[in-house]
């Protein structure tokens, strides 16, 4: 027999786990030599769901805006359940009221929320309220407890609808409208219409967006939303234009509308038939009569909605011609075929065939295309080999490098005569000084000194005396000179005024044709006597250079100043070199 002797106290492991700890059990009823043992017994209790979920509130209500997107979150609502798990598990559902088809209730798994979502469109102009009866049950009611009362509880949401601002908004979201490429600038294609949607239906003022239309071909009514043409459409050049048009408030221009325009253009018979592309049509020289060279095909800008048929002839001028003949096929091609057989090159290498095509619109329209037709050496195949035509046979002939020669060695030539024409050109320019190299002012020194009067040899003084000296004319390079040889003239006794006077010029005109001349603004100083005095020249070069015996006596009659040269040339000459 075995006797408890102790336990301890029970306590909560949490809120549905219950444990008791037996401290220590003996047997011999707790005496001396007997066993013991201890342990720990835990009771935990499972939840059921015996508790109704309850809202907190009987109603809720809230304020949204009318321009809130569908699907957006208007509230959550929450209905309170003392269970857990399981048995706590919310299911939502809208039962009464005037917004069932306008929102939409679901539970969030995680917080067990009702949330509310929008279904449609709210407009406040329309309807300024709406009242909702949501209930909250469990999702898995236990029979057991159904006694208890209803394992529900329903409550009362009211949703408000604020009013705001809305753009302008069209009747249609698309406008399909249809034009004929024909219509004349101004015509009238359609109408458009925006409305405010405010309380307030502030008028509404339309306009083209330029982005949809970058051509303006279309202009519209500020105020009536009529569509007129403002250019000349060509279905060919685009047969669809999308165009958006803005509706804006005329009280508040921030709130703009966008309606959308497609404008189908309509198909005239405006363009004529053509070559469907560039044939090279050749004949053989040893071709028969009869034979088919080409088969041709016509092509049309325009669609007609009975599809094209294009008829095929010969020029009036060309149908009595003896070479070629054409075949209308009936099937919107033809046969060009020889009347004749021999052709030559070296007679002749190149043959033009007008053709006449005709479409079948209303009106109709023609073209005339010319086919251009080359003989050539054939095989016996009936392929061409060579073709008397250059121009034909020279583009297959050269290679890309070749031509990339030949180009290079043109613009080498080029380079050459430019180089050679602005040489020319520099040569017969004058030399002209900038003012960064100008001259003029610089000061040239030279370290030489003249042996005076005596000294005969460095200078030939003779020259500035006689005025018929002749001078090697020399170019000046610096100066184009206007007249480069004149002719010298012959002086005669005249006046001294005139001798001096002709003889600066003609060192003016000499220096002006000497290359080795001074810069210009130099001062040139010219040791020059006059001719016609009376007392002669006074200089002792003469006398040196000449033989003549001259009396100078008459110097010692001068004065005082003279009396120097009285002593070396009078009669006392004599006695100044004893």
């Amino acid at each position: 027999m075995a006797t408890v002797l102790g336990w301890s106290t029970v306590f909560f492991k949490d809120s549905h786990t219950f444990q008791w700890n037996q401290r220590q059990a003996k047997d011999m009823v707790g005496q001396n030599g007997g066993l013991s043992g201890t342990t720990s017994v835990t009771v935990t209790l499972t939840d059921v769901n015996d508790n109704p979920p309850r809202f907190p509130r009987r109603s809720y209500q809230y304020n949204v805006p009318e321009s809130l997107p569908v699907a957006s979150v208007v509230a959550r609502i929450k209905a309170a359940d003392a269970d857990i798990g399981v048995n706590a598990e919310m299911e939502y559902k809208i039962v009464d009221g005037d917004g069932l088809g306008i929102f939409k209730i679901s539970a969030d798994k995680d917080t067990q929320e009702g949330i509310i979502t929008i279904q449609k469109e709210l407009d406040f102009e329309a309807k300024t309220s709406y009242t909702l009866r949501i209930e909250a049950a469990n999702r898995d009611a236990d029979p057991r407890f159904l006694s208890l009362g209803p394992f529900s509880d329903t409550t009362t949401v009211k949703i408000i609808v604020e009013d705001v601002d809305e753009p302008p908004v069209f009747s249609s979201p698309l406008y399909p409208m249809e034009v004929s490429e024909a219509t004349q600038v101004g015509n009238i294609i359609g109408t458009v219409a925006a409305h405010d949607p405010d309380s307030s239906n502030s008028p509404v003022r339309y306009s083209i967006d330029r982005n949809t239309d970058l051509e303006r071909y279309f202009n519209i009514d500020a105020n009536s939303g009529v569509i007129t043409t403002a250019k000349s459409l060509d279905r060919e050049t685009n047969a669809v234009h999308n165009i958006t048009v803005l509706a804006m408030e005329s009280q508040n221009p921030s709130q703009v509308g966008r309606g959308y325009v497609a404008i189908t253009i309509l198909d005239i018979n405006d363009n004529a038939p053509e070559f469907a592309m560039d044939y090279e049509t050749t004949v053989c020289e040893n071709a028969q009569p009869g034979q088919v060279i080409q088969k041709i095909s016509a092509v049309d800008k325009d669609e007609p909605s009975n599809g094209h048929q294009f008829y095929f002839s010969l020029t009036t001028e060309t149908t009595n011609n003896h070479n070629f003949s054409l075949k209308d096929n009936k099937d919107n091609t033809a046969s060009v075929l020889t009347r004749r057989n021999g052709f030559r090159r070296q007679e002749q290498s190149i043959y033009y065939l007008p053709i006449f095509i005709v479409d079948s619109g209303s009106p109709s329209l023609s073209s005339t295309n010319t086919l251009t037709i080359r003989v050539c050496d054939c095989d016996a195949d009936g392929v061409a080999q060579t073709c008397n035509a250059e121009a034909y046979v020279l583009p297959a002939g050269l290679s890309t490098g070749a031509l990339i020669a030949i180009l290079a060695c043109v613009l080498t030539l080029l380079v050459l005569i430019l180089l050679i024409v602005t040489m020319r050109r520099r040569k017969k320019e004058p030399l002209i000084f900038d003012e960064e190299r100008d001259i003029r002012e610089n000061i040239v020194r030279y370290d030489d000194e003249g042996g005076g009067e005596e000294d005969t040899e460095a200078f030939d003084m003779a020259a500035l005396r006689n005025l018929n000296v002749i001078r090697d004319t020399k170019t000046r390079r610096d100066v184009t000179p206007e007249i480069q040889f004149l002719s010298r003239p012959t002086f005669k006794s005249i006046p001294d005024n005139v001798i001096f006077r002709e003889f600066i010029w003609e060192r003016l005109k000499e220096a002006d044709v000497d290359p080795g001349a001074p810069p210009y603004d130099s001062l040139q100083t010219y040791a020059f006597e006059g001719n016609g005095s009376v007392a002669e020249s006074l200089s002792s070069l003469d006398s040196i250079s000449s033989n003549s015996d001259q009396n100078y006596d008459y110097l010692s009659d001068w004065g005082p100043r003279f009396k120097r040269l009285a002593d070396m040339y009078g009669n006392g000459q004599e006695t100044l070199y004893s």
